[in-house]
Formats: structure tokens, sequence, C-alpha cells
């Protein structure tokens, strides 16, 4: 009996750490994809602005300093 009781923490603590290990991945995995759009919501909002900016100096240019 000893022997079963054995075996089966055996297989409980093995069964344990592959479901530990698996829900670390899966966090980190979330993490980084929280991280990814994060970035890329970043670079969407720089982009926008940057192409404002852009379409904005070819409506007005900027004066010509050497006219002052």
């Amino acid at each position: 009996m000893t022997a079963k009781s054995k075996l089966r923490v055996d297989a409980d603590n093995a069964f344990l750490r592959v479901q530990n290990r698996s829900s670390v991945q899966s966090r980190i995995m979330s993490e980084t994809e929280q991280v990814e759009q994060a970035r890329d919501a970043k670079t969407a909002r720089l982009k926008a602005l940057r192409l404002e900016k852009a379409a904005m100096d070819r409506v007005s240019p900027a004066p010509d300093p050497e006219k002052h």
C-alpha cells in the first residue's frame, strides 16, 4: 500500500510541475502580447502624428530664416 501511495504522490507532483509550467508559459505569452499591443498602438499614434505634421508642412512651409 505504501508503494502505491508513493507512486501516486510522485505522479501528482509530476502533474503539478507540468501544470505549473504551462500556466507560467501562458502568463508570459499574455504579458508579451500586451507589450506588443502597447508598442503597436504607440507606433501607430506616432506615425499618425508624423504624417499629420508632414501634411501641415506641405500646406504651409516654414518661413525662410534668411529673409528676416
